[in-house]
């Protein structure tokens, strides 16, 4: 369905603090009834056919006679009121309240090719929430529950690849065609993701302007041919992660062709489009990006999520929010259930997404895998800070390694510091590339380290040890100015060095 906006962080944040206000609410309303109950039976007693008057007394048909409350016409309009106002407060309550957990999500997609693919989209959404008591949204997608007219129109066999995201199909890629504000990596995407993989075919993202991608998809956008196709404004397309101007061509969006004889297939050197280019102000966000590597190993005491959850306390104060395979991530954290759901698919990977609360936006995505070495955890984290909000100090950053590295396995870790937008979604334009901050080996890293290879570095500073003296890890700074690329000279340097070039 066209329109639908699923912001990757903050569902399960809104969805608690919604049921909170609720309870509040059922509450108040029994007391706003008793209280509009007191009032009525206060009220002045103007009755209807003997004209009496007064502030005190019976009047009418009340008390025991009538079986209403005390008083005349006055206290019987403020009685009828607060029995129906009462009720209503109750039933606002009742449907704002979270739902019982798990709750599902359940997506239409309309196709493009199709007239009245919408409608039939909206007809099956607007059934399911009507016969098992839910919610569809955008609500005036779902506006109807009359039969659409479907006369000549049949499905045809398609291509194992051929996903419900999927839009075209050819050889060699296929197209996913996406007109909403913010691409997530939704259960249909995921799955396209997969088919495309398996089918050794690339995938490529078609979207409007002013779309914007989630950290999640944007991680795991595959190689060439896979890539990000933007309509541009004066309607042409672009490349929305390099800029290159693209059109149709042999199945596929490829680069226009550079008049530069040195132009390759890996550098096509293609007109860049101008909307890709980069805003000139410093709007003053900012994003913190933490990726690391922790083998434990194979043990069914095992539980998983402990690393991830370690470093995002460290430098929020909190747990993660909420998890899930797919966006938008709807089920509370919980390193145990996380587990048991990587337990079950062993020993395919296992890929999910964690997201932080509104307040501090973060995302990240781990990939778990078992390898000859034990349990493998991939994590790619990002927690993003706007203008005047502090970032974590060196402190901050360095306890969360010695963390990682004395209690979680840790192999390796990198830490980013980047001009980029505080919600962590990705744009259609240029954004810098972030600047390394600082690089944690782990322990055992340095032990297989020949001699002092890994404390002798051509760094102007030296390692600091993190953990226990006889088996530390080593913590490698750098400046950490999203200004200044030169960081970036340093490490290859130190990789280099610790590889023995």
């Amino acid at each position: 369905m066209t329109g639908w906006d699923l912001r990757p962080q903050g569902i399960s944040q809104v969805l608690s603090t919604t049921g909170k206000t609720a309870s509040h609410l059922e509450t108040q309303a029994k007391d706003f009834g008793k209280h509009l109950q007191s009032a009525a039976s206060s009220a002045g007693t103007i009755c209807a056919g003997d004209g009496s008057g007064g502030s005190g007394g019976q009047g009418g048909q009340g008390g025991e006679d009538g079986g209403k409350t005390q008083g005349g016409l006055v206290a019987l309009a403020l009685s009828e009121y607060a029995e129906h106002a009462t009720k209503d407060l109750q039933f606002i309550a009742a449907r704002a309240s979270e739902p019982e957990v798990p709750y599902w999500w359940t997506e239409a997609r309309a196709t493009t090719g199709v007239k009245q693919a919408e409608e039939l989209a909206g007809a099956f959404a607007a059934r399911i929430a009507t016969l098992v008591g839910g919610t569809a949204w955008p609500r005036e997608a779902a506006r109807s529950l009359a039969v659409v007219k479907t006369d000549g129109i049949r499905a045809v066999p398609t291509p194992a690849a051929a996903q419900p995201a999927v839009d075209v199909l050819t050889d060699r890629v296929a197209v996913v065609i996406q007109d909403r504000p913010v691409v997530a990596m939704t259960a249909w995407l995921a799955d396209a993701f997969r088919a495309v993989a398996e089918a050794e075919l690339g995938l490529q993202i078609v979207t409007p302007a002013g779309t914007r991608l989630s950290p999640a998809v944007r991680n795991n956008l595959p190689g060439w041919p896979s890539r990000w196709v933007v309509q541009d404004e004066k309607g042409g397309y672009y490349d929305g992660l390099s800029g290159a101007v693209l059109h149709w061509d042999n199945g596929m969006f490829a680069p226009v062709a550079s008049p530069d004889p040195e132009a390759t297939r890996e550098d096509p050197r293609a007109p860049m489009a101008d909307s890709f280019a980069p805003t000139t102000a410093d709007d003053g966000e900012r994003q913190l990006a933490v990726s690391f590597r922790a083998i434990h190993p194979a043990d069914e005491r095992l539980v998983l999520g402990g690393a991830l959850e370690a470093v995002w306390r460290e430098l929020t104060g909190e747990p993660p929010a909420g998890w899930g395979t797919e966006e938008p991530a709807n089920l509370p954290w919980s390193p145990r259930q996380l587990t048991d759901v990587a337990y079950e698919r062993a020993p395919r990977p296992t890929w999910l997404v964690a997201v932080g609360s509104p307040e501090r936006p973060g995302l990240a995505t781990v990939r778990i895998s078992r390898t000859e070495g034990g349990v493998e955890e991939d994590v790619t984290l990002a927690f993003g800070y706007g203008p005047g909000e502090e970032m974590p100090t060196d402190t901050e950053v360095i306890r969360a390694a010695e963390v990682l590295a004395t209690r979680h396995d840790l192999q390796s870790m990198l830490v980013q510091v980047r001009r980029a937008r505080r919600d962590l979604s990705v744009p259609p334009r240029f954004e810098g590339p972030g600047v390394p901050y600082a690089f944690v080996l782990g322990a055992d890293e340095v032990r297989e380290m020949p001699g002092d290879r890994a404390r002798r570095t051509p760094l102007p500073q030296p390692p600091r040890e993190l953990g226990p003296k006889r088996r530390p890890a080593l913590y490698y700074p750098f400046p950490g100015n999203p200004s200044d690329l030169s960081g970036w000279t340093d490490f290859e340097r130190l990789m280099s060095h610790l590889k023995g070039l």
